[in-house]
């Protein structure tokens, strides 16, 4: 009896603050919102409760896959399906042990077999800590240079996503000794974040190198004297740096950017960039994460322009699925009227 008030007690506990998040976003601004809502995706407590709490799942599933890796390659065909390209995910970030960073990597490789065998259009995203970042340079090194090797043979790609700032520069190092080094080359992208002062910075170098680059937003918590504390300095920033990728000069070095946003404005400041300076379709990509924005994504491509859905699957969804929360506030409004349903 007591062990089931107590579990009474933590669900509470989260849906208290999740009801208290909502209405700080009236009474204050997004940002308090999404500062919540990313403390609540680092949060043991508030994980433990959220996967134990089978609506949770249920809603979550709007923005995952499913658990396994032939769920990710079923939503993957669908996506094509409909003359989009895909991006798999294995979900999984900051682990302690080798071990849990080979089984990973391992995982990953099976993934990248399925995607040869069943001719799904689709490249692979990798998260540097769930390799072993925090462990060892070494090691998170040698597990993407064996992800590598294998999207050799299984004829894919793999990009390095980009978490917070504490693994910035280790992580823009391990993707030049990859791709240079390691003669990869355009087998491995990068991600970069447009809330980051440094990004600019960031941008101008890798014009200069020809990367092939994801951009987005970003979605950790930073602090201000790192990152745009407005979400309309991160969106200038945003249009900015997107049209340097586009530059004549990044065209000719042979940088390919993916505009990794679900907001329309930005989506149509940069195609109207695109119109105006003659720019081809083929010279970029938009990529959207999947569950967001399907409308958008096929009003995309009937229009001519190359999108990549986001699909992330696995059972280490709880971090993804709140910073997606934290992202847009009608993602949480979905989240709390499916709850009382």
């Amino acid at each position: 009896m007591h062990s089931n008030r107590s579990a009474f007690s933590r669900i509470l506990l989260f849906f208290t603050t999740i009801a208290i998040t909502t209405i700080v976003l009236y009474r204050n601004s997004e940002r308090w919102l999404r500062s919540v809502l990313l403390y609540l995706s680092t949060a043991d407590w508030a994980r433990q409760i959220a996967t134990s709490f089978p609506p949770a799942w249920q809603v979550a599933s709007r923005f995952i896959a499913g658990e396994t890796s032939q769920d990710a390659i079923r939503v993957s065909q669908a996506v094509n399906q409909m003359g989009l390209s895909a991006t798999l995910n294995y979900l999984g970030e900051s682990v302690d042990t080798a071990e849990d960073a080979a089984a990973a990597r391992e995982a990953i490789i099976q993934l990248m077999q399925q995607i040869h065998q069943y001719g799904v259009n689709a490249t692979v995203s990798v998260k540097p800590t769930q390799l072993g970042i925090h462990i060892g340079r070494d090691v998170v090194h040698e597990n993407l240079q064996q992800l590598l090797t294998a999207a050799e043979k299984y004829d894919t790609r793999i990009r390095i996503d980009m978490e917070d700032s504490h693994v910035t520069d280790t992580t823009l190092d391990l993707y030049r000794r990859l791709r240079d080094d390691d003669q990869f080359g355009h087998r491995v992208g990068i991600v970069l974040q447009a809330y980051l002062y440094r990004t600019e910075a960031d941008v101008k170098a890798l014009i200069q190198e020809g990367a092939w680059v994801r951009f987005c937003k970003g979605a950790y918590k930073e602090p201000h004297e790192l990152a745009f504390p407005e979400k309309a300095d991160t969106d200038a920033n945003f249009l900015k740096l997107s049209k340097q990728m586009l530059s004549e000069e990044a065209r000719g070095r042979g940088m390919y950017p993916c505009f990794a946003t679900h907001d329309e404005a930005l989506i149509r400041a940069i195609n109207q960039y695109v119109r105006q300076e003659q720019i081809s379709k083929d010279a970029f990509e938009f990529q959207m994460l999947y569950g967001v924005r399907r409308d958008l994504q096929q009003e995309l491509s009937a229009e001519g322009y190359r999108v990549r859905v986001y699909i992330p699957f696995g059972t280490a969804w709880y971090p993804y699925f709140m910073r997606r929360l934290a992202e847009r506030p009608a993602n949480l409004w979905f989240f709390l009227s499916n709850l009382v349903k």
